[in-house]
């Protein structure tokens, strides 16, 4: 196979289609493939500096027309950003397989797989990569382009990573990489129902410090949702399986755009055209070619990306089973191949012709070692050329760099520079906003979502009033007889357990926010304390809503005493159920990762709430080793505290007179008068008079049989309020250490 000449690559043609639709696309970018590295880099100003001249503008001249891009122009950067990453190298164990039969574990039969069963994800990987640049990560499936990824965000634990990440030599912080740094996921997680200029406006709030006005956040959520090409759709929610939303291409956009809010200095991306046609791809990586040109690095990974793509990226990795078989240019792949013996024909791809040779390389026994080795004897070459180039350059600090970043208009949310978290003497603020204004600005998002989702609340406060209706409707007027005082136990008990039932829809709610938290909070959007609580906050309105409903439907219905203190009381307790049951189906939604898994664990726990809660058995006759259940059972107290707001009140009621003892015994079908010459007997056995009117059972004695004495039915109310507060508490401890999402 003779070796061919590498050829330049043709000068693109224009794309009369996305000039029409996305002019500025064509605002001072071309196509044009730069020498790599560029001895003098220029950059697009940041989105910053075009607000900026947006309010010079019109402080001084008439205000431009709306919604247009302004032209940009270009500025030198003295203090560039280089990311370089050294030796990184990844492994796993895999499980091992049992059978019921003696057999040999045995290994999928690949490269990387050692014979103690680690898998090494990563091999010694090393590289750079530079502001105004786009580094792409390309390889098949499974060729580690997400794990490199992860591995450069800070995704992947200290104790498995080895080797080293720096950003201009020095050695990143975690907490500061977190502020300087976004990371967009593969999956486009966005609420559903928020529009796209919402779901912008929200991030600009949550990312940009308070220290900006209104105006000036709206502004840029403008100029952004411009220079993402969302004109069109900026007034269209997102969208899901069951409302029609923006395009795919609109939604990938309007991922990046809600991370590139705050002009990160380092921006991460995990296959970034995944499902999307090619246009919609090419409109993608523009986008991030614009990204980069305003002084951000951009490393994505990218599975087979074409032609047109191919011209707007800078640097290529391409990985084979975690090992580097190519590190450069995309200008240098045909000389590349050419020297490695399989030189690229001239009107092919020559991504998908490296990717192809690579494919059949590790099918051959020996893997893609051949072309492994080539790689570093080719590196080891550049390096001495491309060092000798640099030795002459000033090398800035990551400081002086980060500072003049800022002084730019860059990396907004360190602008007002009182922060906690420092790297060689960089001050940047750990979270953007105050503790408060998060949970203003997550609460008034939520409201937002479900406010155009009414079906949800609609479907619960149904669920509620058809209950209330329905124990209403069949405990009817209950009067003051022992059958009277056993419906109303009855009733107390299913009514207490329906309360905790009814809050098992909570559990699809943190489950279908569940990744949305994870991303924001990875990069510190907001804390989670201020999550935890704002939703607490804001499901208060809707359970006290529920619980007056409820109190409502059944008190007068059924009879119940106490008038209205003793309506208030009830009502309060069911509001205390409502929270405790709340919190108790949030706090499990932040420990199960599957709705229907959910489900089962809430109904199997509270059946063994209520069968604890004294009702089916009294504490008194319980077996020594299940009592501490009966304690942690969330029904006990609110039964127990509705109970004796019906049965302990200030007037005694009777619930029991006379031949009424009779009732429910063999004697209960006598004749009356046989009952009437049974109590005389009574009498002169006992010594007392017991006629037929004598009261022989109150509602002190009926508390006593059900063996509720310990606690007054205050007690019982701020026990169950206790309980919502602490599984609140313990779903914040979930979220702060079950939600690192990080690789071991």
């Amino acid at each position: 196979m003779s070796r061919l000449t590498p050829l330049p690559p043709p000068p693109p043609q224009p794309n009369t289609i996305l000039d029409d639709r996305f002019p500025f696309f064509n605002q001072s970018m071309d196509l044009v493939q730069l020498p790599n590295p560029p001895t003098t880099r220029t950059r697009s100003r940041t989105l910053a500096d075009l607000l900026n001249r947006v309010q010079d503008a019109q402080n001084d001249t008439p205000p431009a027309p709306p919604h247009h891009v302004l032209d940009l122009s270009s500025s030198s950067s003295t203090h560039p950003f280089v990311l370089s990453f050294f030796n990184l190298t990844y492994s796993v164990k895999l499980r091992r397989k049992f059978t019921f039969f003696p057999t040999t574990t045995v290994f999928p039969p690949d490269h990387e797989t050692k014979p103690n069963g680690t898998k090494t994800l990563l091999n010694d990987i090393s590289g750079e990569a530079r502001d105004g640049e786009i580094m792409a990560v390309l390889g098949a499936s499974g060729s580690g382009k997400s794990t490199l990824i992860d591995a450069l965000a800070n995704r992947i634990s200290k104790e498995s990573l080895k080797g080293t990440v720096t950003l201009n030599g020095e050695v990143l912080d975690s907490s500061l990489l977190k502020v300087i740094s976004a990371y967009v996921m593969q999956d486009d997680l966005l609420f559903p129902m928020l529009t796209v200029e919402e779901t912008l406006m929200f991030a600009a709030e949550f990312r940009l410090p308070r220290s900006l006005s209104k105006s000036k956040k709206k502004a840029r959520v403008q100029a952004l949702i411009d220079q993402l090409g969302l004109r069109s759709a900026a007034s269209t929610v997102i969208g899901d399986e069951g409302h029609r939303g923006v395009s795919g291409g609109e939604r990938r956009r309007v991922s990046i755009g809600i991370d590139i809010i705050h002009d990160p200095i380092v921006l991460f991306l995990d296959e970034p055209t995944s499902g999307l046609d090619s246009t919609s791809a090419f409109m993608v990586v523009k986008v991030l070619q614009r990204i980069a040109q305003s002084g951000s690095i951009v490393i994505m990974s990218i599975h087979q990306p074409s032609y047109r793509i191919l011209g707007l990226l800078d640097h290529l990795i391409f990985l084979s089973h975690g090992n580097t078989v190519y590190s450069g240019s995309p200008v240098n792949l045909p000389a590349f191949f050419s020297e490695f013996g399989h030189p690229i024909p001239e009107n092919e791809n020559r991504t998908e012709f490296a990717l192809d040779l690579i494919r059949e390389l590790e099918e051959q026994p020996s893997g893609t070692k051949s072309l492994v080795d080539f790689n570093k004897s080719w590196q080891l070459k550049e390096k001495n050329s491309v060092q000798s180039q640099n030795d002459h350059k000033p090398k800035p600090s990551l400081k002086d760099a980060i500072s003049a970043s800022i002084s730019r208009g860059k990396l907004v949310s360190g602008a007002n520079g009182n922060g906690k978290n420092s790297t060689a003497a960089v001050s940047v603020p750990a979270f953007a906003n105050p503790f408060w204004m998060e949970m203003a600005v997550i609460g008034k998002r939520s409201l937002t979502n479900s406010r155009r989702l009414p079906e949800l609340f609609g479907i619960r406060l149904g669920a509620v009033l058809v209950t209330g209706v329905i124990l209403a409707t069949i405990f009817w007027h209950l009067d003051d007889s022992p059958k009277g005082v056993q419906e109303r136990v009855g009733f107390f008990a299913f009514a207490m357990s329906t309360t905790f039932y009814t809050c098992a829809e909570a559990i699809p709610v943190f489950l279908q926010e569940r990744y949305i938290f994870m991303r924001e909070t990875a990069y510190n959007a907001y804390r989670r304390s201020s999550y935890v609580l704002s939703h607490a906050i804001i499901s208060l309105p809707s359970l006290l809503f529920l619980s007056f409903t409820f109190a409502a439907t059944t008190f007068w219905a059924v009879g119940l005493a106490g008038g209205s203190s003793g309506f208030l009381f009830y009502f309060l307790v069911i509001v205390a159920s409502f929270w405790a049951g709340s919190s108790f189906v949030t706090f499990l939604s932040g420990v199960v990762s599957h709705v229907m898994i959910g489900f089962t664990v809430v109904v199997a726990i509270l059946a063994y709430f209520l069968l604890f809660s004294g009702f089916f058995i009294s504490r008194d006759r319980m077996p020594p080793y299940w009592i501490w259940f009966h304690y942690l059972s969330l029904v006990k107290y609110p039964y127990e505290g509705v109970l004796q707001n019906e049965f302990d009140v200030n007037s005694p009621r009777c619930f029991v007179r006379g031949i009424q003892m009779f009732d429910n015994t063999p004697l209960g079908m006598v004749p009356e008068t046989l009952k009437v010459e049974l109590l005389k007997s009574m009498s002169k056995t006992l010594g007392m008079n017991i006629t037929r009117s004598t009261c022989v059972i109150t509602g002190a004695d009926v508390l006593k049989q059900q063996g509720i004495t310990q606690l007054s039915k205050w007690s019982c109310l701020w026990i169950t309020v206790a309980w919502g507060f602490f599984f609140r508490f313990l779903f914040y401890l979930t979220l702060l250490f079950g939600s690192r999402n990080k690789r071991r």
